[in-house]
């Protein structure tokens, strides 16, 4: 089965990963993993400006600060995957890469709020569930 794994290194994601490891049997090494970021863009005035190496190292070394633990946690486990990133709004990143993928599953962890907080604050999670086609586990 080829899993996507949406990330953004923060407490959800490590309750995300949490479940994966607890549920090992379901979601072992024996999968294709994709592990998939989104970097927050550069505005593009400033970004205009930039050299376009500078501008890559710097998304590279924000997605790597997500990767990292990510990578250690993954090995640990004895899962091997790969690792995208893009620069964009997280919603459309992880639903892009999904499409693009095929994948048979997508993994994501949500704040779990309730219905009133998504609608006023928004949700990623709630974005993507909305717009993408492939089967979603949504950990909470």
């Amino acid at each position: 089965m080829k899993i996507l794994a949406a990330v953004d290194g923060s407490p959800f994601t490590k309750r995300m990963l949490a479940y994966l490891a607890a549920h090992d049997d379901w979601f072992g090494g024996q999968h294709e993993y994709t592990v998939v970021n989104a970097v927050g863009p550069v505005p593009p005035r400033a970004a205009a400006v930039l050299d376009k190496a500078v501008l890559k190292s710097h998304y590279e070394d924000e997605a790597e600060k997500v990767f990292k633990p990510i990578r250690a946690f993954f090995q640990k486990q004895g899962i091997k995957a790969n690792y995208v990133f893009k620069a964009g709004p997280a919603a459309e990143v992880i639903v892009a890469q999904a499409e693009k993928g095929d994948y048979d599953l997508l993994v994501l962890g949500s704040h779990g709020y309730g219905s009133f907080a998504n609608l006023v604050l928004g949700s990623v999670a709630t974005k993507v569930l909305a717009r993408c086609k492939t089967p979603a586990l949504l950990i909470r």
